[in-house]
């Protein structure tokens, strides 16, 4: 197995006014899975295919272990690619898709038959060997992409959006079983989405992008608790957090009649915050700031409640999105009282970055 390492890994496209992926720097670890994420057009999968060779690197490096393969060929760096729509061959058995790699290669008949017999155990896809792509469903077509992956034994396994043709149940299912089988096989793995719950129960460290820059790159629980900047805080949790941008008077900040005291190391820096809190974060009930509710999102056990809070001359026009207890939440047109739980606010600067 062996790290993969972007060293200031740049790519532009001609007539494109900033580059696709902007002086990336991130080491993945030996047998570690990290996941790209971020909104479409993020750069997440050119970052993908620059590893894989499949992308010229501009400028900066990439390495796997301690080899630079920059300018390799795509055969050449010992990379196997899981593809977003499976990429298997309709004429092909199971067994014939999974082993076709290792035929163009010279690997011998029983070898090949040995690595696919093994792969097809640890996948579950014994019976189907003899089947043809078009009698399986999504689910098993993806573990024939993977066997077809593992079946190389390669040093790194790269993954592009290999669940978005699933639907929502087997995605669940199909997102566990490969996050399983590759702590089991400790191959190191880099996986793109644009689904940030999938990066969050996926990944030992999650990297978030946007327009080709790396954002932030952290263990889940890091980039839930302390966002770096209000987009990560936005991109990560659903709903999003609510943010809001305040004055900031007598060293406190004013939230409809909800007074927050703002920490003395951040006052002095600024006239404005961006005050952050997460829906699971605001108890409805007792004092705190009025809230209008303009939508109930009944899920069973939880409850979100989207409205608007009170401003200052008792119109409600700030957004706000507050997580209720699912078994009697309040009802759409109704008021209440929202406040927040000791300890978790967060303090943005207006510019976007976190200041506490």
């Amino acid at each position: 197995m062996a790290s993969v390492t972007l060293d200031q890994a740049t790519r532009r496209y001609s007539g494109a006014d900033r580059p696709a992926v902007d002086r990336f720097d991130l080491t993945v670890g030996d047998g570690e899975f990290v996941v790209l994420v971020g909104p479409s057009g993020c750069g997440k999968t050119t970052s993908l295919r620059m590893i894989a060779g499949l992308e010229t690197v501009d400028s900066g490096r990439i390495l796997i272990g301690t080899r630079d393969v920059t300018d390799a060929d795509p055969k050449d760096r010992d990379v196997a690619m899981v593809f977003q729509n499976y990429a298997l061959y309709p004429h092909m058995s199971v067994a014939q898709n999974m082993g076709f790699a290792l035929k163009i290669a010279g690997i011998a008949k029983s070898e090949i038959r040995e690595r696919v017999l093994d792969a097809a155990r640890l996948l579950d896809l014994e019976p189907y060997l003899d089947r043809k792509p078009k009698d399986l469903s999504g689910g098993q077509r993806q573990r024939v992409a993977m066997g077809r992956a593992i079946v190389r034994r390669p040093q790194v396994f790269l993954m592009d959006e290999p669940l978005s043709n699933l639907d929502a149940k087997l995605r669940v299912q199909t997102r566990n079983q490969i996050a399983g089988l590759q702590r089991r096989l400790g191959i190191t793995t880099v996986y793109v989405t644009h689904d940030q719950v999938e990066a969050m129960t996926m990944g030992d460290r999650v990297a978030v992008l946007r327009d080709g820059v790396l954002q932030q790159c952290a263990v889940p629980r890091e980039l839930y608790r302390s966002p770096v900047n209000m987009f990560v805080a936005e991109f990560i949790g659903s709903p999003a957090m609510n943010l809001v941008t305040l004055p900031v008077v007598d060293h406190s900040v004013a939230l409809g009649d909800w007074s927050i005291p703002v920490p003395r190391e951040i006052t002095g820096t600024t006239s404005e915050l961006v005050i952050g809190i997460r829906p699971e974060h605001l108890d409805v009930g007792g004092t705190g700031v009025e809230m209008q509710i303009d939508v109930v999102e009944e899920l069973g056990a939880d409850a979100y409640l989207y409205g608007r809070i009170a401003g200052p001359d008792n119109t409600f026009g700030q957004p706000i999105v507050v997580r209720a207890d699912g078994q009697d939440p309040p009802s759409r047109g109704s008021r209440v009282r929202v406040h927040p739980q000791p300890g978790h606010l967060h303090f943005f600067g207006v510019d976007g970055h976190r200041l506490l």
